[in-house]
Parts: structure tokens; C-alpha cells; sequence
């Protein structure tokens, strides 16, 4: 089975649980996280993670409303890129 892959970005106001709160949603959602990195910088949380989506069985709309969701919730601004974005930029 082929990867689907896509970039989640978050950014806001550090506070606890920003971490915990993306993951779980994604757990139980089946979508698998391959690569992850965050940073504090001057009380900004900066995250960047690459998941594979391909055991996400709806349509990417539904896991950008509910990560949108928790943005709110925390104040944060969080959005799903498929790969796809990207490779076509870079095909020119």
C-alpha cells in the first residue's frame, strides 16, 4: 500500500497539552505520525509533523475541521497540507 502523506503545522501560544491533544485526535483517527519536530521560541510553540493519512478512510476535509477545532479551542492555528501541494509546486 502506497503512503499518503501530509504536513500538520501548528502555531500559537505556548501551554500544556498541545502535543497530546493533535496526537490523540490523530490516534484515533488512524493516522500515523513519521516525523515531528517543535520548538518554544519566546513563548511560541512552532510544530511541523509529516503523517501518513493512508489509513484515514474520509475525506481530509473532516480531520482539517477537526484539527481547526482544536486550534480554536487552544488558540493556536493549526492546518493539514496534503504532499501533493508541494510536489506540484516543485514540478514547474
Amino acid at each position: 500500500m502506497k503512503k499518503e502523506l501530509s504536513f500538520i503545522t501548528v502555531i500559537g501560544k505556548d501551554k500544556k497539552g498541545i502535543v497530546a491533544k493533535i496526537s490523540n485526535l490523530l490516534y484515533k483517527n488512524n493516522i500515523n505520525i513519521e516525523d515531528i519536530s517543535q520548538k518554544v521560541m519566546e513563548g511560541f510553540f512552532v510544530m511541523a509533523m509529516l503523517v501518513e493519512t493512508s489509513g484515514y478512510k474520509k475525506p481530509q476535509a473532516n480531520i482539517s475541521k477537526e484539527l481547526e477545532k482544536i486550534g480554536k479551542e487552544l488558540g493556536l492555528k493549526i492546518q493539514i497540507q496534503h504532499e501533493n501541494i508541494f510536489k506540484k509546486m516543485h514540478r514547474v
